[in-house]
């Protein structure tokens, strides 16, 4: 084997456990984005429509789905370049942490659209009510 190749495979080797590396750290930052359970469980407000907004931000994603996303790209770059040994316990972790972002998201939906009806059923409720006081 001539030097230019084992020079070749070293570098190969080098740049397979780098971007192992990056996947690693972009799910653990994913991970780490993610919200505690308490954050959506245990929320302080005086009225419905504060709980909800103290959900709608606690369901916040937009850095667990930035993160995901490289992780993404870089093992998509690496199962096509056949560079690592081993990556099922990668997809497993990419797999979970997607499945956890698709809940949250679907959440956010549910809590952005009972925020933005909330007020007006209040309203038609009050309407009501004080047509009946007249």
């Amino acid at each position: 084997m001539s030097q230019s190749s084992l020079d070749d495979d070293e570098l190969f080797g080098e740049a397979a456990a780098e971007m192992r590396e990056d996947v690693e750290t972009h799910l653990a930052k994913a991970r780490d984005a993610l919200p505690e359970g308490k954050a959506v469980w245990d929320v302080e407000a005086d009225n419905t429509l504060g709980v909800l907004n103290g959900l709608k931000s606690a369901l916040a994603a937009d850095e667990v789905d930035t993160h995901l996303r490289d992780a993404k790209k870089w093992y998509t770059i690496g199962e096509r370049a056949d560079a690592f040994e081993d990556a099922s316990d990668l997809q497993a972790e990419i797999e979970e942490i997607e499945s956890v972002l698709d809940d949250l998201q679907a959440v956010s939906e549910h809590v952005a659209e009972l925020t933005g009806t909330i007020p007006e059923l209040r309203s038609k409720l009050d309407d009501l009510h004080a047509d009946d006081d007249e």
